[in-house]
């Protein structure tokens, strides 16, 4: 079986000869996998209405337990966005009701961002179709395959360079 990286790789050996363009084999991969898996999740967060990027914050949060509370920069690191990104998120989940912002008792310029009542019961409500979405989306994988390829995209993931 082949895919459309098979063919990049196939050209570049051609153009480039002295090249090694094996990397593509598994980058080229990850990039488009990424992008096909998003277009697969975000009609399921739309059917329960959420916004796009909405999902990780709100889960992020979830699954902090109660109290549902988190700085805005560590919120910000779980969610691998930049601060503004974020911010622009968090605005916009505010304005729906989703999440309120309150002082950080710990530190007095501080602010945490706490999920509400309507977002807990927003993110619980998509939460087990978005899983079972996921399980569909992987479903071409053996459960050994998921495990195998589990460990090595932990891996990659923990040993790439710093940027």
């Amino acid at each position: 079986m082949r895919d459309g990286v098979d063919e990049i790789i196939e050209q570049w050996r051609r153009q480039g000869p002295e090249l090694d363009p094996t990397p593509i084999g598994i980058v080229g991969r990850i990039s488009r996998l990424a992008r096909a898996l998003e277009d697969r999740l975000e009609p399921v967060y739309r059917e329960h209405g959420l916004e796009p990027g909405w999902h990780d914050l709100l889960a992020t949060l979830r699954r902090q337990g109660p109290p549902f509370k988190m700085r805005p920069t560590d919120l910000t690191s779980s969610v691998m966005l930049t601060s503004s990104g974020t911010t622009k998120r968090l605005d916009k989940l505010e304005r729906a009701g989703l999440i309120a912002r309150s002082p950080d008792p710990g530190d007095r310029r501080g602010t945490l961002i706490e999920l509400t009542a309507a977002g807990r019961e927003l993110i619980d409500g998509v939460t087990a179709a978005h899983l079972a979405n996921e399980a569909r989306l992987l479903a071409a994988l053996s459960d050994t395959e998921r495990e195998q390829l589990a460990a090595l995209l932990r891996t990659l993931n923990l040993g790439l360079p710093p940027l």
